[in-house]
């Protein structure tokens, strides 16, 4: 009996071979390659824009002599609102984006505080749109984009010197002011052709010395510096391609 066992185990052994050799051979097809996806970011742009203000604005005044006195400092807040267009280059294709800008809005800052030099005098100052041409530098993560920013700014703007009870304008002055521009800027890809983005600018205004005047009589000499924070909510279109396929 163990004979027997021994021998069919052996047969069967023998056998397997020539079975196997008679099964149609199977084919195993590779796996689709993965070819991954990238944000575009070159392209002509253009967009809206909405957020807050705050001007920081410092007076002056001169004495008979010339010599000027402190009269203290205020914040002019407000909302600002309007848009820009530019363009960007993605250098290369790679993460380095390089872009230009133009930007206006209109704004609402408005902000005053007592003359420490006479408390009879309130003065007074409103921003009433800017303008801002810049260059940007920035860092792509696909459809992330962060981003540096500076150029030239230039503001509407308007300082009056008012009486402080009663509110009588005492001398004003509307003027158009150049300075400086920095800011910081992320954006996001939505779509191939929407993105959304947070941004804040600094305006460098400077000090400037005006004649503020009251039916074409001098009131007062004042020398005033501003500066400008700026928070806005940007949304822009982007003509241009596709996200794309690299290899």
């Amino acid at each position: 009996m163990k004979k027997l066992t021994l021998a069919v185990m052996l047969g069967l052994g023998l056998a397997s071979p020539v079975f196997a050799a008679d099964l149609p051979a199977q084919s195993y097809s590779a796996p689709p390659s993965y070819i991954p996806m990238y944000y575009e970011w070159t392209g002509f742009y253009v967009g809206a824009n909405g957020g807050y203000g705050l001007a920081h604005d410092c007076f002056k005044v001169s004495s008979p002599f010339g010599v000027f006195t402190e009269e203290g400092c205020h914040g002019a807040g407000g909302g600002v609102v309007g848009g820009q267009l530019g363009y960007r280059w993605q250098v290369g294709g790679g993460p380095l984006v390089l872009g230009l800008e133009a930007q206006g809005d209109w704004a609402n800052l408005r902000g005053s505080h007592t003359s420490f030099v006479d408390s009879t005098i309130t003065n007074r100052s409103q921003l009433n749109g800017f303008g801002l041409f810049t260059a940007q530098f920035g860092y792509a993560f696909n459809n992330v984009l962060v981003y540096a920013k500076g150029g030239a700014a230039v503001t509407g703007e308007r300082f009056e010197d008012i009486a402080t009870f009663g509110g009588a304008v005492l001398g004003s002055i509307s003027h158009t002011g150049w300075g400086g521009a920095a800011g910081l800027g992320f954006e996001y890809g939505v779509t191939p052709n929407w993105t959304v983005g947070l941004e804040w600018d600094h305006l460098f205004m400077g000090d400037r010395t005006f004649n503020l005047a009251n039916a074409g009589l001098i009131f007062a000499n004042d020398q005033i510096t501003r500066d400008v924070d700026l928070i806005m909510v940007r949304v822009n279109y982007k003509f241009g391609g596709p996200v794309v396929a690299r290899f």
